[in-house]
C-alpha cells in the first residue's frame, strides 16, 4: 500500500555536523521488503524485484526464498514472491532486476515427511506460508502452514539456516543440485547442466558442485561448488539421482527419484550439459525439535567452499551471525551518510532502505575467479551498468570511492582477459548489452572526479578504447540478430563510418545517443591519458546531431531523434515513424525500453546545442513542461510494454527518464522547477511500502535516483558537475573521499510547504549557480540551503557546462 510522503517541521540549523553518529544502528530504518511486490497488491506483478533476505553489502550469498509462480507475467528474479509457496532456501541471488532469472542455486528444503513426495518434483512438496515472512537487515524468518519455521542469516560467502521443527515426527532437509530459478523457458531460460554430491559417512556434512546454464545473460555454463554441515547427526541419508528433465515438467516424463547406496552421486561427465538431477535427503529424529545447518560456497573448488564456511561462522549461533551483519551495513555503507533528523520515520525508511538496495550488487567475489589467477578485485553479476552508471556509481565514487574502485579494477581486469569490459554480466559471463558500452561512462565519470585507489588508467583507457574501435563479434542472438548483445558496441561499423547509427542495426536510435555519450567518455579520459585523440574522439560524440530531424514535429514541437538510413536520408512518411513510440520499444525496436522523446533529452554533455536546436531556452522549458503532462504517454515500453509507471512522457520506472526532471538547472532561473518536479515523482511513485518503486530497482539504480533527490544534489555523469536540487532532511552529513572527510548539508526553513530554494551558500560563499563542482565537496564542506513556500529565481548565474558541445557542418 502506498504510503504518502510525510514532511518535516522547520527547525533551527545551520549546525555543522563533525560526525557520523556511529551510536545510530541504521539498519533500523531498513525494510528488506520495500520493492518487492507491484502494481497488483499482494504479487510481485511489475515490482521491485529486490532481495529481501540476509545480505552482507556486496556479498556472495544471498539466502532467500525461492517460490512458485504460475503467472507466467510474473518473475521470480529474486527467488521472493509475497505469494507463491516455498519449493527451497538457497544461497545465490540476484536483487532488483529483469529478464531471464539467473541463480538460487545451492539450496537446502525442510520437510516432515516424504510420503507423497517426489523429490523430482518440487510441485509435490512445495510448502505454503503461514501469515508474512519477516525480515530485518542480515535476517529472515518464514514460517509454513505446516509448523516449520525457517530462519536465516549471512556472510560473504557462507549461508545460516535455523529450523525449528513442531516435534513428534521426523524431519527431512532436502538438497536438490537441480534447483534453480525457472522462467517461462526458451530466450534467456536457466537450465541445470549436472552435478556431483558426496556425503559424509555420519551424514552430518557433505559437498559438491552444480553446473548451471543460461539465464540473463545467455551463461554457457557456470560452476559453484559447496559445503554444507549440520550441527546433528541424521539418522539416515541417502543420495538420489533422477534423469534429466528440463524444461519439462517432471511429471510429463513421469520421472521419479533413483535412490543410491553409496555416498556419492554424480550426473555424469562433467562436460555433459544433460546429466542426471541429483540430490540427497537427511533424516532427522523427532527428538530433533531445532535444527543448524552451514553452507559455505566457492568458485573455486569444494574445499575451498568449505574453507569459507569455516572461516566465515565457526560457531553455531545464529545471532551472533546477524549482529555482525548488521555491524557490517553501518560501519561500510549506512554510516556514510547519517542526519539527526529523526522525525519522519517514512522517510528515514525510504532513503536507508534505498542505501540498502545500492549495495547489494555487483556481487565481491575477489579470491574466487574460477577463470584466471588475478591480484585485482572480482566482481560478477553486473546487473547491468545501462542501469547504474547514470548516478548510482557516481553515489559509490563520492561516498565508497574504494568500493568504487575496486569495481573498476575489475571491470579492467575482464578486458585484460576477455576483451571487452561488460555491461551485464553475471555467471562469470558477458552478456547482454542494452546499448552503448556503458563502463565507459563510469571509467570517465570516476577519471574526471580523480579516482585512483590502485586503478591502472593506461589499462582502462586501452578497455575503453576497444569498445570504441573494435566491433565485437554478432551473436545472432534472437532477441537481436542484428549484432552483438554479448559485449562491445555492435553497430560500431555504422557509428564509425556514417558518424551515427542508422536502421541497419536496431536500436538505432538509443544506440546513436548512447555511443555518443560513450565516446565522449573516451574524450574525457583521452584528454589527460591520450591528448592527440582528444578531438577524435570529441567530434565523434557529435554524431547524435546528424540523426536529429529539425523538421519533424509532435504535440506541436519541433526538432526530435529520427531514424537516418545509410545514404543520409529520411524514412519516408509512409513508415509512420512518431517519436511518441518505438514499436515494441525493446532490443528490436528503433529505442530501447524509452521512447524518442525521452532519448532527446540524453545528451548532458552538449546541453547547450540541444537546448538551441528546441528552439532556445523558453521553447525548451515549455517542452520539458508537456514531459510530465499526464496522459500523454500511450506507448509502452520494455517486455510487454510493462516496463515503467505512470502514463506521461517523463517515465519514473527507467532510467533514460533519470535525468529529465533536473535539466531545468541548464535555464536561467528555472531550478525550482527541478525542486517541483522531482517532488512529484518521489511522492507520487516511492514509497515505504512493499510495492514502493516505480519498477524494477535495477540493482539499486532507482532507489540512487531517489536518494539524490533527498540529498539534494543530482550528479552528471562523466563530468565532475552536480545540479543543485532541494534536501528532504534538515541536515545530513556524508562521508565523502577516501579519508572520510564530511559534508555537511543543512535546510533551514524546510517543512511541508517550503522546500523551494532561497538561497545557497557553498563552503560559506554566498551561492548563484544551479550547480557545483566535484571540487566543491570531495574534501567535504558544508552546503548551506535556505528553503521557503516561494518559487524564486535564485540562479542567475552560469549555467552547466556544455564541455562536449561540438557545432558541425551537416544537417540532414
Amino acid at each position: 500500500m502506498f504510503s504518502p510522503l510525510k514532511v518535516l517541521s522547520a527547525s533551527v540549523l545551520f549546525v555543522r555536523l563533525g560526525i557520523a553518529h556511529p551510536e545510530t544502528d541504521w539498519t533500523q530504518y531498513v525494510d528488506p521488503f520495500i520493492g518487492t511486490e507491484g502494481t497488483v497488491p499482494g504479487t510481485a506483478f511489475n515490482g521491485g524485484n529486490t532481495f529481501p533476505g540476509p545480505v552482507v553489502p556486496f556479498g556472495a550469498v544471498k539466502l532467500g526464498p525461492d517460490t512458485t509462480s504460475f503467472n507466467v507475467s510474473i518473475g521470480q528474479n529474486a527467488g521472493y514472491t509475497p505469494d507463491g509457496n516455498v519449493t527451497a532456501f538457497s544461497l545465490t541471488h540476484v536483487s532488483g532486476t529483469g529478464g531471464g532469472p539467473v541463480y538460487g542455486v545451492v539450496s537446502q528444503m525442510p520437510l516432515l515427511t516424504l510420503d507423497n513426495v517426489n523429490l523430482l518434483d518440487n510441485l509435490t512438496y512445495m510448502a505454503p506460508r503461514k501469515g508474512h515472512d519477516e525480515a530485518t537487515v542480515g535476517y529472515y524468518k518464514t514460517t509454513f502452514q505446516n509448523g516449520i519455521v525457517t530462519e536465516l542469516a549471512a556472510t560473504s560467502r557462507t549461508g545460516f539456516l535455523q529450523y525449528t521443527f513442531p516435534g513428534n515426527t521426523s524431519s527431512y532437509i532436502l538438497v536438490d543440485l537441480s534447483h534453480y530459478l525457472p522462467s517461462v523457458g526458451g530466450y534467456q531460460a536457466q537450465l541445470y547442466s549436472n552435478g556431483e554430491i558426496t556425503v559424509a559417512a555420519d551424514g552430518r556434512s557433505y559437498q559438491g558442485y552444480g553446473i548451471y546454464r543460461g539465464a540473463f545473460s545467455e551463461i554457457p555454463a557456470y560452476q559453484i561448488f559447496y559445503c554444507g554441515q549440520f550441527d546433528s547427526v541424521p539418522e539416515s541419508k541417502r543420495t538420489f539421482s533422477g534423469k534429466y528433465t528440463d524444461p519439462y515438467w517432471p511429471a510429463d516424463l513421469n520421472a521419479q527419484p533413483i535412490y543410491g547406496n553409496g555416498t556419492t552421486a554424480s550426473g555424469g561427465r562433467l562436460t555433459y550439459q544433460y546429466g542426471d538431477r541429483i540430490g540427497a535427503y537427511f533424516q532427522f529424529s523427532s527428538n530433533t525439535v531445532t535444527l543448524k545447518s552451514k553452507v559455505g560456497i566457492s568458485w573455486i573448488s569444494a574445499e575451498k567452499a568449505c574453507q569459507n564456511m569455516a572461516d566465515e561462522i565457526p560457531h553455531w549461533n545464529l545471532t551472533t551471525v546477524v549482529k555482525a551483519s548488521k555491524q557490517r551495513w553501518n560501519e561500510e555503507v549506512l554510516g556514510k551518510i547519517t542526519t539527526t533528523d529523526l522525525s519522519n520515520k517514512t522517510r528515514l525508511k525510504m532513503f536507508y532502505t534505498g542505501f540498502y538496495h545500492t549495495a547489494l550488487m555487483p556481487t565481491d567475489k575477489t579470491g574466487e575467479n574460477p577463470h584466471w589467477e588475478t591480484a585485482e578485485p572480482t566482481y560478477d553479476d553486473y546487473y547491468t551498468l545501462w542501469d547504474t552508471f547514470r548516478c548510482l556509481n557516481s553515489l559509490q565514487l563520492l561516498i565508497q570511492p574504494d568500493r568504487a574502485a575496486g569495481i573498476i579494477r575489475s571491470l579492467i581486469d575482464i578486458w585484460r582477459n576477455e576483451n571487452f569490459m561488460p555491461d551485464g554480466r553475471s555467471g562469470f559471463y558477458n552478456g547482454q548489452v542494452q546499448g552503448g558500452s556503458n563502463a565507459d561512462n563510469v571509467l570517465a565519470d570516476a577519471y574526471v572526479k580523480g579516482l585512483q585507489g590502485g586503478i591502472n588508467w593506461t589499462d582502462g583507457y586501452a578497455a575503453m578504447k576497444t569498445n570504441a574501435e573494435l566491433t565485437p563479434y554478432n551473436t545472432f542472438d534472437s532477441g537481436d540478430p542484428t549484432s552483438s548483445v554479448k559485449e562491445g558496441r555492435g553497430a560500431l561499423p555504422d557509428w564509425i563510418n556514417l558518424g551515427w547509427v542508422s536502421p541497419t542495426y536496431s536500436r538505432s536510435l538509443s544506440r546513436t545517443v548512447e555511443y555518443a555519450l560513450n565516446d565522449f567518455s573516451v574524450a574525457q579520459v583521452a584528454k589527460g591519458i591520450a591528448p592527440d585523440e582528444y578531438n577524435k574522439y570529441l567530434n565523434r560524440s557529435a554524431g547524435w546531431q546528424y540523426v536529429w530531424q529539425h523538421n519533424l514535429t509532435s504535440l506541436n514541437y519541433t526538432g526530435f531523434l529520427a531514424p537516418l538510413l545509410a545514404n543520409g536520408t529520411r524514412e519516408p512518411a509512409s513508415s509512420g515513424y512518431d517519436p511518441l513510440g518505438c514499436g515494441f520499444c525493446e532490443a528490436g525496436g528503433v529505442a530501447y525500453e524509452a521512447l524518442p522523446w525521452e532519448y532527446s533529452w540524453t545528451v548532458p554533455f552538449d546541453m547547450e546545442t540541444l537546448i538551441d536546436f528546441m528552439g532556445g531556452p523558453n521553447a525548451t522549458e515549455s517542452r520539458l513542461d508537456t514531459m510530465f503532462i499526464p496522459g500523454l504517454r500511450t506507448n509502452g515500453v520494455g517486455v510487454g510494454g510493462a516496463n515503467g509507471a505512470g502514463d506521461s512522457l517523463f517515465n519514473p520506472g527507467n532510467e533514460p527518464s533519470f535525468s529529465t526532471p533536473l535539466l531545468y538547472n541548464y535555464l536561467q532561473g528555472r531550478q525550482y522547477k527541478t525542486v517541483l518536479q522531482t517532488r512529484s515523482v518521489l511522492n507520487t511513485y516511492y514509497s515505504d511500502g512493499p510495492s514502493g518503486l516505480p519498477g524494477n530497482s535495477d540493482s539499486g539504480a532507482l532507489d540512487s535516483w531517489m536518494m539524490w533527490q533527498m540529498i539534494g544534489l543530482y550528479p552528471v555523469v562523466t563530468q565532475p558537475v552536480y545540479l543543485i536540487g532541494s534536501p528532504w532532511f534538515s541536515d545530513i552529513s556524508m562521508s565523502v573521499g577516501t579519508e572520510g572527510k564530511r559534508l555537511n548539508i543543512t535546510a533551514l526553513g524546510l517543512s511541508d510547504s517550503s522546500y523551494y530554494v532561497q538561497s545557497l551558500k557553498v563552503n560559506g560563499v554566498d551561492w548563484n549557480q544551479s550547480w557545483i563542482s566535484h571540487g566543491d565537496i570531495k574534501n567535504g564542506g558544508t552546503l548551506e540551503f535556505v528553503l521557503g513556500a516561494r518559487q524564486t529565481m535564485w540562479d542567475t548565474g552560469d549555467v552547466p557546462p556544455s564541455p562536449g558541445h561540438v557545432v558541425t557542418n551537416k544537417r540532414y
